[in-house]
């Protein structure tokens, strides 16, 4: 009983704070905001014997990115006037089709992909060599490069375009 409403709590607090991260107009604020939400993330991760993950949701996300958006936020000068230039090429018709559809697919899934509860034997380590293994970070790793090896790869070549296609666009500019 204790349990779940440390969770609810603690859901609630997450929540909250992700609505004043994005309703906030000061910046700095915001993002302090953010600190607060991952580290709110990090004490569920504890909540759920996590220990790994919660420690690298603070040292990761509440240190290191963070810091980088603080850095961002005050390089870049937002206190000058919005831009009264609307882009001529901008497809909003095709962006708000493209939403919709993706909202649609979202809603499919959401009444026919079940009751939305994931098999314990798919919590637990799937390989038998994972399954000897006592410590939440040797089962982790274990897992993460055995049977989740493909969808880790698939993750890293993504992030490996994305960084591909920032630096394209960022020479564009100049």
């Amino acid at each position: 009983m204790a349990q779940a409403i440390a969770f609810y709590f603690l859901a609630a607090c997450i929540l909250g704070f992700a609505v004043l991260v994005i309703s906030t107009k000061d910046t700095v604020h915001s993002v302090l905001f953010l600190v607060l939400d991952f580290l709110f993330v990090a004490a569920l991760y504890v909540l759920m014997h996590a220990e790994f993950l919660a420690v690298i949701q603070v040292l990761v996300y509440a240190g290191g990115i963070v810091v980088l958006y603080l850095f961002v936020v005050m390089l870049v000068n937002l206190k000058r006037p919005p831009e009264a230039h609307s882009d001529p090429h901008r497809l909003s018709k095709i962006g708000f089709g493209l939403a919709a559809a993706v909202m649609a697919e979202l809603a499919v899934i959401a009444m026919y992909g079940g009751d939305g509860t994931a098999p314990v034997s798919s919590l637990t380590a799937t390989s038998p060599f994972c399954a000897s293994m006592t410590g939440n970070t040797e089962q982790v790793g274990c897992l993460l490069y055995t049977s989740y090896l493909i969808p880790f790869e698939i993750a890293s070549m993504l992030l490996l375009v994305a960084m591909i296609g920032a630096i394209v666009l960022a020479k564009r500019e100049l």
